[in-house]
C-alpha cells in the first residue's frame, strides 16, 4: 500500500495538499447537492424511481456500498506507515469512525426487514463516496493529523466526543424503532413513535448528523468538517422530505413534531 501511495504522490506534502483539496471539494459538492435537492429528493427508498437505473436489493446494496468505508481505512491503517496511530487523540477519532461504519456496513444491512430496492445510480455513487471519504478521513488521521498532547482533555474534544456518542446512540435506536414498526406479515407504512421520533420525523437522520458534527468538533480539521457538512446537507433534505410525506400520508400525524430539530425545524 505504501508503494501505491508513493507512486501516486511524489511526497507527503503533496498527499496532504491533495487531502486538503478533497475536503474543499467535498464542501463544494455539498453546496451543489444542496441546490440539486431543492428540486429532487435523494433517489432511494420511498423516493426511488427507475430513471436512476435498475433496482439493487436493498440489503445487498447497503452491505456493498458501505463496505469500502471499512476496507479502504483498514488497508490504510494496517498496510501503510500510519505514523500517527500511536497517538491517543488519533486512536479515539479513528475508533469513532470505525464504530459507525462497522455497525452501518456489517450489522445494519442484515437487520433490515424488507426494504425498498436502491437504484443503481444511488448505489454506485454511495460506493464512490465511501471510498473517497474513507481515504480522506483515515489517511489524514492515521498519517498527518497532529494534536496537542492535552487534546483529549480539551473542551472541543470532550464536547465533540459526547455529541458523537449521543448521535450514534440516537441513530442506532431510531433504526431499531423503524425496523420494528410492522409486525411479521404486516405491510404498509406506520407512524414511528418513541425515542427522538416523539420530537422529529427524521430522528435517525438527526442522530447521524449529530454524530458527525461531534466528530468534526473533536477532530478539528477541514476534513472532518467537510464530512459533517456534506452529511448535514443530504440528511437534512431527507428529513424534510420524510416530514412532508408523513403529513400528507397520515391525517393523525402529530402536529407538534418537527422535521429535524426538536421544537424548531
Amino acid at each position: 500500500m505504501d508503494a501505491l501511495l508513493s507512486w501516486l504522490f511524489s511526497s507527503e506534502e503533496e498527499e496532504l495538499y491533495v487531502l486538503d483539496c478533497l475536503a474543499y471539494l467535498m464542501v463544494f459538492l455539498a453546496a451543489c447537492t444542496f441546490v440539486a435537492l431543492l428540486f429532487e429528493n435523494v433517489p432511494y427508498g420511498r423516493y426511488a424511481t427507475s430513471k436512476y437505473g435498475f433496482p439493487v436489493n436493498g440489503r445487498l446494496a447497503w452491505f456493498i456500498q458501505e463496505l469500502p468505508a471499512i476496507l479502504v481505512p483498514v488497508c490504510l491503517v494496517v498496510w501503510t506507515s500510519s505514523a500517527k496511530t500511536s497517538l491517543l487523540p488519533n486512536q479515539l477519532l479513528i475508533a469513532m469512525y470505525f464504530c459507525h461504519y462497522v455497525q452501518r456496513s456489517l450489522i445494519y444491512p442484515f437487520l433490515i426487514r424488507g426494504g425498498k430496492p436502491t437504484p443503481f445510480a444511488s448505489f454506485a455513487l454511495a460506493i464512490v463516496f465511501c471510498m473517497y471519504n474513507g481515504y480522506m478521513q483515515i489517511r489524514y488521521l492515521s498519517h498527518y493529523a497532529e494534536y496537542p498532547a492535552h487534546w483529549v482533555t480539551h473542551p472541543c474534544f470532550i464536547a465533540g466526543s459526547v455529541l458523537w456518542l449521543f448521535g450514534w446512540l440516537v441513530n442506532v435506536h431510531s433504526d431499531h424503532i423503524l425496523r420494528n414498526l410492522r409486525k411479521p406479515g404486516e405491510t404498509g407504512y406506520k407512524i414511528p413513535t418513541g425515542g427522538m421520533f416523539e420530537y422529529v420525523s427524521g430522528a435517525n437522520f438527526l442522530g447521524e448528523i449529530t454524530e458527525w458534527a461531534g466528530f468534526a468538533l473533536a477532530g478539528h480539521s477541514v476534513h472532518s468538517s467537510a464530512f459533517a457538512i456534506f452529511t448535514t446537507v443530504v440528511l437534512a433534505s431527507r428529513a424534510v422530505a420524510h416530514h412532508k410525506w408523513y403529513l400528507a400520508k397520515f391525517e393523525d400525524y402529530p402536529k407538534h413534531r418537527k422535521a429535524l430539530i426538536p421544537f424548531l425545524f
